[in-house]
């Protein structure tokens, strides 16, 4: 039966009705469809690629999952991620301490644990390629209402001449009126310092300070007061000698405590081997390579959680031994940007730091002389008081001693941040900081990695502290050294804010990980999810056509000598870079730099010239690139500068 003529028009006005709602409901996800299709097209366009780049997200398959707080490109090619306990209480204290290592060749990767929590330690390579950590975590931080043992600092003294004296972790201290507290570390004490002969003879103890906290909970515990406490089970003749000289004992907040451990990380074996220890427990420590292979050791916060003093200690890679410099103080807040000059043993502090400390010490840019121990600070920072969580890096090829400070922001937990690019010119007269490009955005923790185009990459970070508000900058631009000036490069798919770091990789791709934000929302009501994701970037100089390419290389390069580089395109060769293998943590990357090589023909190749300065090229392993007429580079070649690196397996 057919339908009458108002059914059939009631028919057609309720499909008309229902298609309007069914828009209505589905217009605005459907074109937010078609636009992520139509920025996919267009980020994955040949034409995009080669003026911008591109970035290809890695979801870590969940077994090899880390919370990345510091990366290494190591002298095989690999990256080793190191989490320790990756800013996770409950892994530190089960000891579910990790690091991964991922070849970014096959995309496989290997969980290694680590033998301690070098979560917020320091990190360098040596000379002959093993990586060396130092310092990590040895207690979190407790805020204030979470404490419910009093603790506080105990300065443990040995005035025994004759005898040293180690008191192992757990070591009991008990107070005048009995209440007895336990040591969280170990305690090595020398002997006492004797001078003079018979009546004169003046005995001064050591002493070093060790972290204590009641046995007992509650504030029964508290003592404002100093007093001397006795060591729970020494004999009496010792106990005379020994014994500790405690602080304030309160419930009040505590911060983290660093360790005084050291490893190294063989890329050989893919083991790890303790060294000995540090003089002093360090977090948040760094770590600067010197053009003699030694390691300086600056910074952090020590076994009792306080900022330290200035004391600084030199690793030397023939003994595994740190050496204190007592000759050698100068006050850094945490994680202090130093980098050694293109004067051996000329230091230069950009100011960039990772936080810890108060806001009017030690945070004057200057240069810092290891000979003598002055400290000449340089003007014409813009921002000064916005340095926490900057970046900074040589920008450029490292012969040029052109320095770039990038972001950064005030102290502690501000929502200030800048956009400000300045730049240091080691090579003037008078050294001061001048005006260069400002990014589109304030950024605290940026990511600067130089490339073999002379070009820096400037990526990731967020507008507030740790990504607050929702703040992290999915943005990366381009720096030219030549004309100082920005370009913008395809944005990153995943945001980076604290705790993340980024590396050049052998095949000239940029590899960024971490990522700590606080919250995971908009509105800080969510707790944050560390990312796990990794990401890489290809350069624009990837998405040009056919590399140059590099047919051999000697596995390494003297200072002030020519070596032959066979290669099939020496017609097009114009230029050639050793960029050092790097390592990353907390936006601080020191051993970070290209160095510029002069090229000349050769017999089926190009000719390479390393300079003579040790200042300019600290022995290691680095990264050997042959750059075209276009801008283009090779496949990096690895390849030592100084002492040989150990060699590789086939």
């Amino acid at each position: 039966m057919r339908p009458s003529n108002s059914r059939r028009v009631r028919q057609v006005v309720l499909v008309v009705v229902a298609a309007a709602v069914l828009l209505g409901v589905n217009v605005p996800p459907a074109w937010s469809y078609i636009d992520e299709w139509r920025h996919e097209q267009l980020i994955n366009s040949p034409d995009y690629m080669r003026q911008y780049g591109h970035w290809d997200t890695i979801d870590v398959p969940e077994p090899s999952r880390v919370n990345a707080i510091h990366a290494a490109l190591l002298s095989s090619g690999k990256v080793l991620l190191i989490a320790g306990s990756g800013n996770k209480e409950d892994m530190f204290a089960t000891r579910a301490l990790k690091s991964l290592l991922y070849d970014p060749t096959t995309g496989q990767s290997r969980m290694i644990p680590v033998p301690d929590d070098m979560f917020c330690g320091g990190q360098t390579t040596l000379p002959d390629g093993r990586l060396l950590v130092a310092g990590g975590t040895q207690r979190y931080e407790r805020l204030d209402g979470a404490v419910t043992n009093a603790a506080g600092t105990m300065t443990v003294k040995n005035e025994d001449p004759n005898a040293p004296m180690v008191l192992p972790a757990g070591t009991v201290f008990v107070s005048p009126t009995g209440i007895r507290y336990r040591a969280d570390a170990e305690t090595a004490l020398p002997p006492a310092t004797k001078a003079g002969q018979g009546r004169r003879t003046q005995v001064t103890a050591s002493e070093k300070p060790v972290f204590v906290e009641a046995i007992d909970a509650g504030p029964a515990a508290v003592n404002e007061n100093p007093a001397q406490y006795q060591i729970e089970g020494l004999p009496s003749d010792v106990a005379r000698n020994v014994y500790g000289q405690g602080q304030r004992m309160t419930l009040r907040k505590q911060d983290y405590q660093g360790t005084n451990k050291a490893f190294t990380f063989d890329p050989v074996s893919e083991t790890w081997t303790r060294v000995s220890d540090m003089e002093f427990h360090r977090w948040y420590a760094t770590l600067t390579p010197m053009s003699d292979g030694r390691v300086l050791t600056t910074a952090g916060l020590d076994g009792t959680g306080e900022v330290l003093n200035g004391q600084t200690e030199i690793f030397d890679p023939r003994t595994n031994a740190f050496v204190e410099r007592k000759d050698l103080t100068h006050y850094f807040p945490t994680y202090p940007a130093i980098f050694e000059t293109d004067r051996a043993g000329r230091m230069v502090y950009t100011g960039a730091n990772a936080g810890y400390g108060p806001a009017e010490r030690g945070r004057e840019p200057g240069f810092w002389d290891t000979d003598t121990g002055t400290f000449a600070p340089i003007p014409g920072m813009r921002d000064p008081d916005l340095l926490e969580t900057a970046g900074s890096a040589f920008v450029g090829p490292v012969n040029d001693q052109r320095l770039a400070v990038v972001g950064g922001g005030g102290i502690g937990e501000s929502p200030r941040s800048t956009g400000r690019i300045d730049y240091l010119d080691l090579r003037d007269p008078a050294p001061h900081f001048t005006p260069g490009p400002t990014l589109p955005e304030g950024v605290r923790y940026p990511n600067l990695v130089d490339l073999p185009d002379d070009t820096m990459l400037i990526s990731g970070g967020s507008r507030d502290y740790r990504g607050k508000g929702g703040t992290n900058n999915h943005i990366a631009q381009l720096l030219h050294p030549d004309t100082g000036q920005l370009a913008p490069a395809a944005d990153p798919a995943v945001g980076r804010d604290y705790h993340t770091e980024a590396i050049l990789l052998p095949d000239g791709r940029v590899l960024t990980a971490g990522s700590d934000p606080l919250f995971d929302d908009e509105q800080n009501l969510v707790p944050g999810t560390f990312e796990q994701r990794i990401e890489i970037y290809s350069p624009p100089y990837l998405f040009q056509g056919a590399r140059p390419s590099i047919a051999d290389a000697p596995p390494t390069l003297a200072r002030d000598q020519t070596a032959t580089i066979p290669t099939p395109d020496a017609g097009h060769v114009r230029s050639a870079r050793l960029i050092k293998a790097s390592t990353a943590t907390h936006v601080t990357t020191t051993d970070m730099r290209s160095v510029a090589l002069d090229v000349g023909p050769a017999a089926n190749g190009v000719s390479v010239h390393v300079p003579k300065n040790p200042a300019l090229t600290p022995p290691g392993p680095y990264m050997l690139f042959l750059v075209d007429d276009r801008g283009v580079p090779s496949v990096g070649r690895m390849v030592s500068v100084g002492p040989g690196r150990r060699a590789l397996p086939d």
